[in-house]
């Protein structure tokens, strides 16, 4: 099997690099070229030099042909295009979902093809499973379920799918570590990375207000409908937001946003009653599979709104009609539009929506 293998620098795609190779696969290492090169100041600070050198000593330790893949051009149309407009639109964004489906799995494959390349699988150091159930491809979660990656990979479709591989399916992240301190790779005991990896140390609000122009604007409570402050843009502000609001008299909570007035709605009572979220609307519907899922999967349904383990058993109230009104087994007081909505039967992924909501909405399900 002729295997290519993303690496990032760090020890999940050290290890999955080192496990194929035991497997004694033909494989090339290949790295993403995405940091941006014209960013001509000091605000990005991406670390991609020193993720280099943990990559060319990985590749130096297990004698792999290294490939630099320049896609700097596509990260910034399907990536940072699509990272602005949501922003803009007072949504919020998950830029790392879709660099799965439109730049791993998608721009690298295309940029490989046209120099004439051809590998039967692409291997990432995901934590996540693929399995093959005839010519359908499925996706579960991998066995360490704090770390599972499934919900990040979500968006592949069965082409990218049948070519995806992840060595880390059956292993929990502690013996990730383990084996690679046992191998010596020079990743072995790094810290994970964190956040978009060309933003580099810098933070997320600071990278915005490079690209986007400032627009002071009101801070009011919901409550009182009293102006208590200002702001320089509500995309600066995401729903459920604590930190950073520079207000006195808190805690406060960012509960809605106003795109049109560039105002943002806050409050103290953040869990009272009047503001439950139990239920969204959303479009843009992503089946893995390709069809509607069955009817025992739909009896076992649960969603993630985000990544992590937290999931709520849920229901769709008629999975033909768009957008799906989804009401989950529960409340979530951090249900933003733009977000998305990963959808699981039992261990298997079955695919995800975008979460789609007026900008005014506190209490769907009350109004509903």
């Amino acid at each position: 099997m002729k295997i290519a293998c993303l690496l990032s620098g760090g020890v999940d795609s050290s290890l999955a690099l080192a496990l194929l190779k035991q497997k004694q696969y033909d494989i090339e290492a290949f790295y993403l070229k995405i940091w941006l090169e014209d960013e001509n100041d000091s605000l990005v600070d991406c670390p991609w030099q020193e993720d280099l050198e943990y990559i060319e000593k990985t590749c130096e330790q297990f004698d792999v042909n290294l490939n630099i893949i320049p896609l700097q051009q596509e990260y910034k149309k399907n990536i940072l295009s699509y990272l602005f407009s949501e922003v803009q639109a007072g949504r919020t964004p998950n830029p790392d979902l879709l660099c799965n489906h439109r730049i791993k799995f998608g721009a690298f494959y295309k940029a490989l093809s046209k120099k004439g390349l051809r590998y039967d699988k692409i291997a990432t150091g995901h934590y996540a499973n693929v399995e093959q159930k005839t010519s359908l491809f499925e996706l579960f979660k991998s066995k360490d379920l704090v770390k599972d990656q499934s919900y990040f990979l979500s968006r592949l479709n069965q082409e990218q799918l049948a070519k995806a591989l992840f060595p880390l399916a059956p292993y929990t992240k502690s013996q990730v570590r383990k084996l690679a301190i046992k191998w010596k790779l020079p990743a072995a005991e790094r810290k994970d990375s964190q956040g978009l990896c060309f933003l580099g140390k810098i933070r997320f609000s600071d990278f915005l207000s490079k690209h986007l122009a400032d627009q002071s604007g009101e801070i009011i409570e919901y409550e009182s409908k009293k102006t208590i402050g200002e702001h320089l843009g509500f995309w600066y502000y995401t729903i459920g937001q604590r930190k950073g609001l520079g207000l006195s008299g808190g805690p406060w909570f960012v509960i809605a946003k106003d795109v049109k007035r560039n105002q943002v709605y806050v409050s103290r009572n953040y869990y009272s009653p009047d503001k439950k979220r139990d239920c969204f609307y959303a479009t843009d519907v992503h089946w893995i599979s390709g069809k509607t899922p069955t009817n025992s999967e739909l009896e076992a349904l649960e969603v993630k709104l985000r990544h992590g383990t937290l999931a709520y058993h849920c229901k769709i109230e008629d999975v033909l009609v768009k957008p799906l009104f989804v009401r989950i087994k529960g409340c979530d007081q951090g249900i933003a539009s733009g977000q998305f909505a990963v959808f699981y039967s039992q261990d298997k992924c079955l695919g995800c929506a975008r979460i789609s909501l007026p900008s005014q909405y506190l209490n769907l399900c009350n109004a509903s």
